[in-house]
């Protein structure tokens, strides 16, 4: 013990203190004793704050030229019902968050009528940038996307994937499935219960198709055991 310690255990002394309680800090801590913790959450290279990130990093195609935000995804990391749209349009570009035009608050009244919010889901997009005046995405920019895609639904383990829309549905099954096709009807991605249905936007052009969707929707209520 060196002086600078003992000096000032004895102006303690004289303050009126009798005893200390030595509680033993991090630090006191054998080497050999991993913070299990920590190291999962701080460490992993697999959560979904590192995979944002990757994809904020990405210049894989073209879109990241031009591009002014990635669309990441927003939601519930544990979210059972995940929805997945097509690609980001001029106003997700503009604020980073998917879905936040007029079929935006189309499908956020959808999520609403399902007794649900958009806290309570996940949404994401089968790719993370905007294409060019909102043209249709590309083989190649599908492809280079779709890792970080299906890396989102493996971290989020969703009980139900909902597509909308035919490019969510054939890029993350890669699968040529016909919308109209199989609409409605359950398919399987890697054990996770899949329903494809229409996209937003084309309800905005097609209102008629709504109650095709709200059926639709109605099935995933079941599944998720969510009383109509």
């Amino acid at each position: 013990m060196n002086d600078d310690v003992l000096h000032e255990l004895a102006m303690l002394r004289e303050l009126g203190y009798t005893h200390l309680d030595l509680v033993p800090t991090r630090s006191s801590q054998a080497d050999d004793t991993p913070d299990f913790g920590a190291q999962s959450t701080a460490d992993s290279s697999d959560s979904l704050d590192a995979l944002r990130l990757e994809t904020h990093n990405c210049t894989a195609c073209r879109l990241a030229g031009t591009r002014t935000n990635v669309v990441f995804g927003v939601g519930s990391p544990t979210a059972d019902l995940m929805f997945i749209g097509e690609a980001p349009g001029r106003d997700e570009d503009l604020q980073g968050e998917p879905f936040v035009g007029r079929a935006g608050q189309l499908l956020t009244d959808i999520i609403k009528a399902m007794k649900l919010s958009r806290e309570q889901v996940y949404i994401a997009n089968v790719i993370k940038c905007r294409p060019p005046e909102n043209r249709n995405p590309e083989a190649d920019e599908l492809d280079q996307c779709r890792p970080f895609l299906r890396r989102q639904v493996a971290l989020i383990k969703p009980k139900v994937i909902v597509t909308l829309g035919k490019f969510g549905l054939q890029s993350l099954t890669e699968k040529s499935y016909a919308i109209s096709a199989v609409r409605g009807r359950w398919l399987d991605y890697n054990g996770i219960k899949l329903m494809p249905t229409y996209h937003p936007a084309y309800l905005l052009r097609t209102p008629a198709a709504k109650k095709d969707v709200w059926a639709d929707m109605k099935k995933v209520m079941a599944e998720l055991g969510i009383p109509a």
